[in-house]
């Protein structure tokens, strides 16, 4: 049996070298990608403006509402300490893990090029072995045929404009994964949501919240190589800017169940962010900043009925480096990791770590494509990726994101 590898990678693209605290028994498929990664630098020192949501004002400075000051008073963070590095503080007596205790103050100019750009090679790590599956529903299908990854063409607002990239903090260093604008059904037209995988905004059952979440729609637009985005500008790599998760939500089961390296709750490993941009904007939401976002289907129809799902994700380790964009499409299979979780979707891609939270995509019956899963988990070896099926759950919570702000937009 080949090893299991989590799917979202450091700016490096590197598996862990160290742990941050005990990793889970291997208990099914590997949920959650690696923690990866030795500690990154730059953006550290920047100026910084904060605010779980931001408000624009005039001279584009970023301000607090009192209710936020007094949620960021309540978890004892001090802005200014902060914005000064107290962030980088992993006490595990500290780590906001709860799903209501999401904060996430925005700290200007933190993810500049340097930070985001990705420059070395992967590690090789150790994996879980598809031995350890705890049991089926007796609906795994045969391993899919390997699928190689495309890269998608210079341009990707053209092609694909609602995909981009998810940059976080964790205590083993700064973290991607890969996510999608989708739709608001409280503000038709100017949805400030993106979904993504649970693991990229929360660690699971041994940890909290990540850092720092921020999204970047269409990162490098222009497909250049690692070598060219030396020295580039933030705008060259993120030309429709940097919007900070001012709320997020993951599924109750992966902040019960997941983990790093192995245990369950993979069949739950989604997650919803709301954001806000980094410096202000013309007031314009995500969606209209974009021009587009995907409507979520949570009714897909049963595997042996979906022609088709293409993927797309930023794949971090070897052979990829990062800093361009991916596609992969095949007829999905079935995947069980334990009798009593839900069927997860499986098709074959040659995706890396990087590439997890990407979305997935499906053409309804409506002729029309809706996001239908995310990228979670996947073997080291490459090969073939496999994505939560969307249901109730992942309903409820998408709801529950679009409710919280259907006042404030």
């Amino acid at each position: 049996m080949r090893p299991i590898r989590p799917l979202f990678a450091d700016r490096r693209g590197r598996r862990p070298r160290r742990r941050a605290f005990p990793e889970l028994g291997a208990v099914g498929l590997a949920t959650a990608l690696a923690l990866t990664a030795t500690a990154c630098g730059s953006g550290e020192d920047t100026e910084a403006g904060a605010g779980v949501t931001a408000s624009a004002a005039g001279d584009g400075k970023i301000k607090i509402p009192d209710d936020l000051k007094d949620r960021l008073k309540e978890h004892g963070i001090d802005i200014d300490k902060w914005k000064d590095g107290a962030w980088k503080d992993w006490d595990r007596d500290d780590w906001l893990r709860e799903a209501e205790d999401y904060v996430n103050p925005i700290i200007k100019d933190l993810w500049d090029p340097d930070r985001m750009r990705e420059a070395e090679d992967p590690d090789q790590g150790k994996g879980v072995d598809e031995s350890d599956l705890s049991g089926d529903q007796g609906v795994t299908d045969p391993e899919p045929a390997p699928v190689e990854a495309k890269a998608v063409p210079a341009g990707y607002h053209d092609s694909a404009p609602e995909a981009g990239k998810v940059f976080f903090d964790s205590p083993e260093g700064t973290m991607v994964c890969s996510a999608t604008v989708v739709a608001d059904p409280a503000h038709p037209g100017k949805s400030n949501m993106v979904w993504t995988a649970g693991h990229c905004v929360h660690a699971g059952k041994k940890g909290g919240w990540y850092r720092n979440i921020a999204f970047v729609p269409s990162y490098n637009n222009d497909a250049r190589s690692a070598a060219e985005l030396q020295g580039a500008t933030k705008e060259e790599v993120a030309p429709y800017g940097v919007w900070w998760g001012d709320w997020a939500q993951t599924s109750d089961q992966w902040i019960e169940q997941g983990g790093a390296t192995g245990g369950q709750g993979a069949s739950y490993d989604f997650a919803v962010i709301h954001v806000t941009p980094e410096k202000g904007g013309d007031g314009k939401s995500l969606e209209e900043t974009v021009g587009s976002a995907l409507p979520v289907n949570f009714n897909a129809p049963a595997v042996p009925q979906v022609a088709a799902i293409t993927a797309t994700g930023y794949p971090a380790a070897k052979p990829f480096d990062g800093e361009t964009m991916y596609q992969c499409a095949d007829k999905p299979g079935r995947l069980s990791i334990a009798r009593s979780e839900p069927t997860m979707y499986r098709i074959g891609c040659t995706m890396t770590g990087g590439s997890s939270g990407g979305g997935w995509v499906a053409t309804g019956a409506d002729g029309k494509a809706a996001l239908v899963s995310n990228t979670s988990i996947g073997p080291v070896t490459a090969g073939w990726l496999a994505g939560p099926r969307l249901g109730k759950e992942a309903e409820g919570l998408y709801d529950a994101v679009s409710e919280k702000f259907a006042d404030k937009q």
